[in-house]
């Protein structure tokens, strides 16, 4: 076992005039298994490639630990996947690599196909064999199971869970609680390290949260009566003062009295006044790390009729060839609609259909004409401008937007920034944002958790939890799935 210890370490990009990481120490052992996590934007993965290497950076990274990063970039895709593990890790014998395979089911007559036609779950599982089949790394792992069916997620967090020594980035509360026995977290204004999983992180994330903001209350509170109670003082030290020259009934007052009098109530206003500054030295020191979780809005429009869509018998073709039949669901006015199935079952074809893409298919699909939908993709439909262009060319409420995306953890410099120069989980949020500020009956949304941080997760489940929304959507969180959904569709 050995350590990685981080000195002082401050990194910013070009042109941003914030500090990504600003003299940030920690150390942790090359055993751990640790989740990194954070809200999008916070550097999750920058953090990822300077260990790695590929940025410049203030302080120091101490280490004689090696580090391997998945995904691991195949530049020949076009190999077969036996001469891949060659190129991957030269020194492991093939034996060791296929240990690996049983424990995440992967077929051994992989090894003699073209790595470029392997589904995504086989890929993933392939990477994480090889570069777990070698001694003395430290993997960094960023997303592994992202675009990944249930099936496959389940596989590889079964296989993390058993293994140690690296770095996990991903925001499924099911694999990060699994697989890591610490978690790192980015925060605001600084980065802990907490033994446990996610769920331990996060309870004791809200307590702290809680506990900072019962704080913060009482010493408001405490500040105010201290305030008032200085001012009072100070002013009957001053009035006390002023009748040293005043006679009563004709006798001169005892000027030496008085003058002590005035003396100790001001010396009493400034010891006060020391307090308050001391509760205001406290005060500032909360809340800086608290996650605000402010619900979400929707721009939801009632419809007339309770029964919005209803499909009967529906096939599915991709080159005349049928991926999925049979298809037969309704959804009603209030519906959380799941559709469920392997990578390729034709669920992103079922949307696209229903949004009134010309999709090869058979069946009968009845729909109102007063719908109103709103469709979130798995691609982004927008490639470059800032976000005030992006407002104004959807024609967006402005305000409804910029709001949302407040909620979501944007930042107001952010507005004026190049959307391409945004991480994914923010690509991801913005549609998110831009759907929920539409006028629409109904919502339907594929993948759109994808990248999205664990805070923002539970933001948007919590909205949808609360409101009336009609959803029709494909989610790989089956945590989220089993907190959302009220019918499923297995295709």
């Amino acid at each position: 076992m050995a350590q990685i210890n981080i000195q002082n370490l401050t990194f910013s990009y070009d042109g941003n005039y914030e500090n990504i990481f600003e003299n940030v120490s920690f150390s942790f052992d090359t055993d751990w298994k640790i989740g990194l996590i954070g809200r999008n934007g916070r550097g999750k993965t920058t953090f990822l490639n300077l260990l790695l290497g590929k940025l410049k950076y203030n302080g120091k990274i101490v280490t004689s630990t090696h580090f391997d990063y998945f995904p691991y970039e195949v530049k020949h895709k076009e190999k077969m996947v036996i001469d891949l593990l060659e190129e991957v890790s030269p020194e492991i014998e093939l034996w060791e690599t296929m240990k690996n395979f049983k424990d995440l089911d992967l077929d051994e007559n992989c090894l003699y196909q073209r790595f470029e036609t392997l589904s995504n779950g086989e890929q993933t599982k392939l990477l994480l064999a090889i570069l777990f089949a070698k001694e003395n790394n430290f993997l960094l792992i960023d997303e592994p199971t992202n675009h990944l069916d249930y099936k496959s997620q389940e596989c590889v967090k079964n296989f993390l869970s058993k293994q140690k020594g690296f770095i996990i980035v991903s925001h499924s509360r099911e694999l990060i609680d699994c697989c890591v026995d610490h978690i790192i977290s980015i925060n605001k204004n600084d980065i802990e390290i907490q033994k446990g999983n996610f769920s331990t992180w996060w309870k004791n994330r809200q307590n702290q949260d809680n506990f900072e903001l019962m704080q913060n209350e009482r010493l408001k509170k405490d500040i105010l009566k201290l305030q008032e109670s200085a001012k009072e003082r100070l002013e009957w030290a001053t009035q006390v003062e002023n009748s040293k020259n005043k006679r009563v009934s004709g006798l001169r007052p005892d000027k030496g009295y008085i003058g002590h009098k005035a003396a100790r109530m001001a010396k009493s206003a400034k010891a006060i006044e020391q307090r308050k500054n001391k509760a205001i030295e406290e005060k500032e020191k909360l809340l800086k790390n608290i996650e605000k979780q402010d619900d979400l809005f929707l721009n939801s429009i009632k419809i007339k009729k309770e029964t919005m869509i209803i499909v009967k018998d529906l096939s599915i073709f991709y080159d005349n060839k049928e991926v999925a039949k049979n298809i037969n669901f309704d959804v009603e006015y209030g519906d959380k609609l799941a559709v469920c199935g392997a990578n390729g079952s034709g669920k992103t074809s079922l949307l696209k259909i229903l949004c009134g893409d010309d999709i090869k298919h058979t069946g009968d699909i009845y729909k109102d004409r007063e719908l109103k939908i709103s469709y979130v993709s798995q691609q982004y439909e927008w490639t470059g401008g800032n976000l005030i262009e992006f407002a104004k060319e959807l024609k967006l409420d402005q305000t409804r937007f910029f709001t949302m995306l407040f909620k979501l953890g944007f930042k107001r410099e952010q507005f004026n920034s190049d959307i391409k120069k945004f991480s994914e989980g923010e690509k991801k949020k913005i549609f998110i944002a831009k759907s929920l500020c539409e006028e629409a009956n109904l919502y339907i949304w594929d993948e759109p958790l994808n990248y999205i941080d664990v805070i923002s997760r539970l933001q948007i489940e919590q909205l949808l939890k609360n409101t009336n929304i009609t959803l029709i959507f494909v989610e790989h969180d089956m945590a989220f799935v089993k907190n959302i959904a009220n019918k499923i569709v297995n295709i």
